[in-house]
Order: structure tokens, then sequence, then C-alpha cells
């Protein structure tokens, strides 16, 4: 009986420690990114606001997602640029990686984002000059700022308020995270982010590994130059990206080590991967007629993401070629121009309920551009998938589900109707496929607290208690010397050296008086009898 009433108690027990603190209603400014970078960070802000926390979101005028309504204060600020600028610029970089691999720092500096990073970029100059809202925020005793530090506005806002911050992302550029938690980065079986490598690097790979390290080192700076512009004109000081992403309080990251490569990770880094894949919601009628007409060989879920819409024509009809030689029913995500070659067993659809669909029974395989909100949304779901990878993180998402045996990786530029065709029959007929992605579910799921409800805690935590400083390592105080011991380990060896030295000339001290005197006798005597 004594277990029973253990199991029983056991979810009452989670739900007193879930709702800890929420009868204190505090005050949170959320400084958001636009894009799919908002899909998951609005779940969080919407969990806060039911919690009864008075929200104020920051918003640009123009964007793309960011201006529905939330039941909290919306707060906009004028741009220097029209939403048509905003598309514009996007389509430049969206047809570009159609063509080319655009996936290393240098491309991200010089390459075709350059003019949408521009424009995200200068949203917080703007910000800034409406002095009335900047009046607003210092009026309202707000108690900490949640931000996705992409253009690292929110950083800026956070400093320049003095207001702890607690930090909502998938990961940061270049080295910066790592610098800015003091965590250790072991370069021998961590890769850096966008080389696609596994965590078993060959010789080659760890050479290679090792020259990106520098390189970041050496041009991270100009690709974060607008940004720190911006920070010195409205800090009035020189800012560093270290003086800005030093003093968040909590890092919210957007991974789980189902995906990640294990590695070293600091207290005031949480893992919060899967945040997205929300169960139990029912499937819509029209969706539900085309799941039930599929039969016994089920669906296939297409979508590269909320950011691509359209594919150049004769890529397009050389997918609607492939998905036509699978049994299977696809529901494909596009609102380009309808490729005249689409098979009977192919439905498009302007916009699809992913998650739900991923989470029926009849799902066969999952076609994605490997952006991380997918592919959580397939480990949850245990969907076998077949990746396009085009930009950011995307390649390195891939190559983490391929490694595990979930999924095949196709070069989007060079694949062709065949090959896209083999992987989904490779993928659905290959049982250890299915094996694998369940196995990689199993392990996602099987946690103490979902993510959303982690993620909530930590932000309600830091309004609470004014920040987390007693999560901060004394790193932060240490010069790099002092930080790799190489005060100490000069010291030890500058006695190693004394002691030796000093052993040395007592022995040659002593040998010379021991020996010395009677080779100098043998000499007088043999000189004499000569």
């Amino acid at each position: 009986m004594a277990p029973a009433v253990v199991s029983g108690l056991l979810p009452l027990w989670v739900c007193l420690l879930l709702t800890s603190g929420a009868g204190e209603a505090g005050k949170l400014l959320v400084v958001p990114m636009d894009g799919s970078h908002w899909f998951t960070m609005r779940l969080v802000v919407e969990k806060l606001i039911q919690r009864g926390h008075k929200v104020v979101v920051v918003i640009p005028e123009v964007s793309w997602q960011l201006g529905q309504s939330l039941n909290c204060t919306m707060k906009t600020y004028t741009t220097s640029h029209t939403l048509e600028d905003f598309n514009r610029e996007f389509m430049v970089f969206a047809k570009t990686q159609w063509k080319i691999r655009e996936n290393n720092l240098f491309h991200l500096i010089t390459g075709s984002s350059r003019g949408i990073f521009e424009i995200i970029f200068s949203h917080c100059r703007s910000l800034f000059n409406d002095k009335k809202l900047v009046e607003y925020i210092k009026q309202n005793s707000l108690q900490s700022v949640f931000l996705d530090p992409f253009d690292m506005c929110g950083l800026i806002v956070a400093k320049y308020f003095s207001l702890p911050s607690v930090v909502f992302a998938r990961g940061v550029f270049c080295h910066y995270l790592e610098e800015a938690t003091q965590c250790p980065y072991p370069l021998s079986y961590v890769p850096r982010n966008l080389l696609a490598f596994s965590d078993v690097m060959t010789f080659k790979e760890r050479v290679w590994n090792f020259l990106i390290h520098l390189e970041e080192r050496l041009i991270c700076s100009y690709f974060f130059k607008k940004r720190l512009e911006i920070a010195s004109e409205v800090l009035e000081t020189h800012v560093t990206p270290y003086d800005l992403f030093s003093h968040t309080s909590i890092w919210l990251l957007r991974a789980d080590f189902v995906l990640e490569h294990p590695k070293p990770v600091m207290p005031n880094m949480v893992y919060v991967g899967g945040i997205n894949c929300q169960q139990g919601k029912p499937l819509s009628k029209e969706f539900e007629a085309y799941v039930n007409a599929s039969g016994e060989h089920g669906i296939v879920v297409f979508s590269l993401g909320s950011m691509v819409s359209e594919i150049p024509e004769k890529k397009a009809m050389e997918i609607a070629d492939a998905l036509g030689k699978i049994p299977q029913t696809v529901l494909w995500r596009y609102t380009g121009s309808r490729p005249s070659n689409l098979a009977k067993n192919t439905i498009l659809v302007k916009w699809l309920p992913q998650n739900v669909l991923l989470g029926h029974p009849k799902t066969r395989a999952f076609i994605t551009h490997s952006g991380s909100h997918g592919i959580y949304e397939g480990i949850c779901n245990g969907v076998p998938m077949v990746m396009l990878p085009l930009f950011g993180d995307q390649m390195d998402n891939a190559k983490r589900i391929e490694t595990r045996g979930a999924g095949v990786t196709l070069n989007v530029l060079e694949m062709t109707s065949d090959d896209l065709a083999n992987a989904l029959k490779t993928v659905i007929n290959d049982k250890s496929y299915k094996e694998n992605i369940m196995r990689l579910s199993s392990l996602h799921k099987d946690r103490p607290v979902e993510p959303l409800d982690l993620a909530v805690f930590w932000v309600e935590f830091v309004m609470r208690h004014k920040g987390a400083p007693h999560l901060r390592p004394a790193a932060h105080d240490l010069t790099w010397y002092q930080y790799h011991s190489l005060d100490v380990i000069g010291f030890l060896l500058a006695i190693v050296l004394t002691v030796a030295f000093v052993t040395f000339k007592c022995c040659a001290f002593a040998w010379g008086k021991c020996f010395g005197k009677k080779g100098r006798v043998k000499k007088a005597h043999k000189s004499k009898v000569h």
C-alpha cells in the first residue's frame, strides 16, 4: 500500500516544486529576435504571463512574427527600413543558399547575409533613439531582461539599465559562449560550430578544428563590429563582446545532450532542448482526412521551416519527381509555384501542424532543413529524417542525427531526384533508422522536469533573486595567465631551477674541496720529477 501512496503523491510534489514562487508576480522585460527564434521564446513568455507576471515586450514596428498579439504590454519603436526592405534582403540570402554553400565565418561577414544582418543589427540604435520608450523602461522598475542574444540588443539593454538577464538561444557565434561563461571547451573532442564534425575526429579534423578556433579569434570581431559600435554609442564607452555576454545570469540553451556532443558545462548553463515539442494537440479535420486517406503506407511530412517558402523551379521539379517515386502520401509545406510534374501522392499546403503530424502513428519519415526546432520535433516524436541543410547550424544538426543512425543527409546543391527518393526509401524501409530515432526519443523524454517548466523556473529565479551571482565562477576575476596557472607554474619552475642551481653549486664546491687539492698536489709532484 505504501508504494501506491508514494506514487500517488509524486505528481503533487512535482506540481508544488514547479509552482513555488509563483505567488509573487514580477516585472519582466523581453527583447526578442524575429523569425523562427521567436516561436519557442514565445512559449516561455506566454507561460510567464499565465503565471501572473507583468511582461513588457519591446519589438520593432517592422517584423515578420513579432507583431502577433500577446496578453501583455507590447512596445514598438520605429525603424529605418520597411517590411519590403526586410523581405528583399532575406530573399537575396535565401536564394543564394540554393546556389552556393555559405557555411563559414568569412561568408557570414562578406556573403549574401550581410544585407539582412545590417537591417537586424540596426534595430538597437532605433530602440535607443526612441527616448519615450527608454524613459518608459526606466520608470517601470523592471526586475530582469529575457532576451535573444543574436543581435546583442537585449544584452545592451540589460547593461544600460543594470538589469540581470536571462539569455534564450541555440548558441552564440564564435567563442563568446565559453568566454562569457568561462566554460572549458576542449578542442580535441568538441568540434567548433559550422564544421559539421562529429566528436570523434581524425587527426586532420582536429587540426582543422584548431585552425577554425584561431580564425574565430582573429575575425569574429569584424562580425560583431556593427553591434559593438552601437553598444559603444549607447553606453558611451568602449565595449567588447565579453563586456556584454559575461554579465548574463542564466543561459537557457535550446539543446539537449541527446543531440549535442558531451562536453563541459557551467552551472548557469541550462539545457532546454525540445521546449517546442508540445504534445496532445488534435489534428484538424483537413489534415486528419489526408492522413486517413494515405492507407497502410502512411505519410511523409516535408517542411524546410518557416523561413524557406520558395525553391528554384528546377530544384522544385527534381524534388517533386522524387516524391512521386514513393508510395507514401507526402504533405509538403510550400508556398512557391506548383511544380508542373507534381505527383498525385503529394499535397501542397501553405501551412501544416508539423509537430502534431510528426506525432501521428502513420508518419513514416520527415524531410527537414535540419533547423533545431524541426530536429527536436523529429526526435520527440521518433520519426526518421531525410535532412537537406541549407545554412547556419543546420549542417551541424544534420551531422549529429546522421552519426546517430537516425537519418540521412543530402547536399541540396548536388542531389538528384534519385538521391532523394533512395534516401526516403532507406529511412522508411530500413528498420534500424526507426529503432535509432526511437532510442533517441526515449532518452530525450526521460527527464524529471519538462523543458518549458525548467525555462520558466529559471526566469522566475533570476527575477526573485535579482540575478544568480552565486553561479558566476571566480574565473572572471583572473587574468589569462592566472586562469592557466602560468604564474604558479613559473613560480614552481623557478624554485626547481633555484634548488637545482644551488645543489649544483654545492656539489661543485664540495668536489673542488675534496678532489681539487689532491689533483693540484699530484700535478706539482710530477713537475718536480721532471
